[in-house]
């Protein structure tokens, strides 16, 4: 094992810059490094900087794996920041197990898991799918479709998702899924059942490069998106950036976070965020969260002293932070955070306008063991 270096805190980076994920994962990235950067500016963490030890998988679900065994075993971290689709989260997690490590997740997933070498941070099912479904038989009508990339997060989402639409009585007109790197003709085949089935909306957990072809034979389409908009978990501001905002106006997301949040926080995160990497780089859940989550490590080391998986992430349930998000805290039975779940309709400018959010933090339901599906879920919010 290298020798490790008592003036610092060292901790793993793992997110794909490149491959199919490659544009979530580098917000994830970005917001990571933003963090570290701020903490360490400020003097570290007990007078010691975090220094990160970073790899790019490429999307590669292997690769995870064998990067995070080489962070353990060989490289000194006991902490790691990373992942974003379930597969590669559970491909890293025997490993994260074995060597008893701290894997902090920042991404939104399916739920039914728990370890206690895992902190999550992202939203949960009963934290965006089910006002999102409220909101769609509301504003557009009772008739969904359902499309995904073809692995455990979509179907997982999609199921529930029916599950919610049929029992406040709508109807699911259609199903479909596709490879996760998908190429044209596989979306093109989405949209002409879409097209046949006429539905009031549809819902989508295709991501990666797959939405990206998706948005864009949407629009080519000619279907009406202030219609039959495309709602989704994953379709934020930088995947928006990517595909051309003029492709997505009208389409809907459901998220905790939106760069357009007028709180001090979020514009103090912003500006610092486009600073740091650009003005022409959006900010999003997926780099507001990962940003998030270190802070919350900072806080939590700062209290425990330690790098030490059980006494680290003990401390980490305890704290508490005023994101730009809004405020987070963790539920110590799940490992989950409470969000406050809100949705936006994609506008001209790349932005969103949050037509809905939440009135207050929303605790997370990972196993769906208390979330009463006949509920409507608007109700516990307020129009932003």
């Amino acid at each position: 094992m290298a020798g490790r270096d008592e003036a610092t805190w060292r901790v793993g980076v793992l997110f794909s810059r490149s491959g199919v994920s490659g544009i979530t994962e580098t917000e994830h990235f970005l917001g990571t490094a933003l963090a570290i950067e701020e903490i360490n500016r400020a003097g570290g963490v007990l007078g010691r900087p975090i220094e990160p030890v970073c790899y790019d998988p490429a999307g590669d679900t292997d690769a995870y794996r064998t990067l995070a065994r080489r962070m353990l075993a060989e490289d000194g971290v006991e902490v790691v920041f990373g992942c974003s689709l379930s597969a590669s989260r559970k491909s890293v997690l025997s490993t994260v197990e074995r060597h008893n490590g701290l894997l902090w997740y920042p991404s939104i997933y399916e739920g039914f898991e728990y370890s206690e070498n895992i902190i999550y941070t992202g939203a949960t099912l009963n934290q965006n799918v089910f006002a999102l479904a409220d909101y769609l038989l509301q504003a557009h009508g009772s008739r969904i479709f359902l499309i995904g990339s073809d692995y455990i997060y979509p179907r997982e989402s999609n199921r529930v998702m029916r599950d919610l639409i049929e029992a406040k009585g709508g109807i699911i007109v259609g199903e479909l899924y596709a490879a996760l790197d998908a190429d044209d003709a596989a979306h093109a085949a989405m949209i002409a059942a879409i097209r046949d089935a006429a539905p009031d909306a549809v819902f989508s957990t295709v991501v990666g490069r797959g939405a990206e072809r998706l948005y864009r034979a949407y629009a080519e389409s000619g279907i009406d998106r202030a219609r039959c908009p495309i709602a989704s978990l994953t379709l934020a501001e930088g995947q928006i950036h990517a595909i051309g905002p003029e492709h997505c106006t009208g389409h809907v997301l459901a998220a905790p976070y939106f760069g357009a949040l007028a709180s001090e926080e979020n514009r103090r995160f912003v500006a610092a965020f486009q600073a740091r990497f650009g003005p022409e780089r959006p900010t999003s859940m997926w780099s507001e969260t990962a940003y998030a989550q270190v802070h919350l490590f900072a806080r939590a080391l700062a209290e425990a002293g330690t790098l030490d998986a059980e006494r680290l992430g003990a401390a980490a349930l305890r704290q508490r932070l005023a994101a730009p998000e809004g405020e987070l805290a963790f539920d110590g039975e799940t490992r989950h955070i409470w969000l406050t779940p809100g949705i936006g309709v994609a506008r001209a400018d790349g932005q969103f306008d949050v037509v809905w959010r939440a009135r207050r933090p929303v605790r997370p339901d990972p196993y769906l063991a208390w979330s009463r599906f006949e509920t409507n879920w608007l109700e516990e919010g307020l129009a932003a």
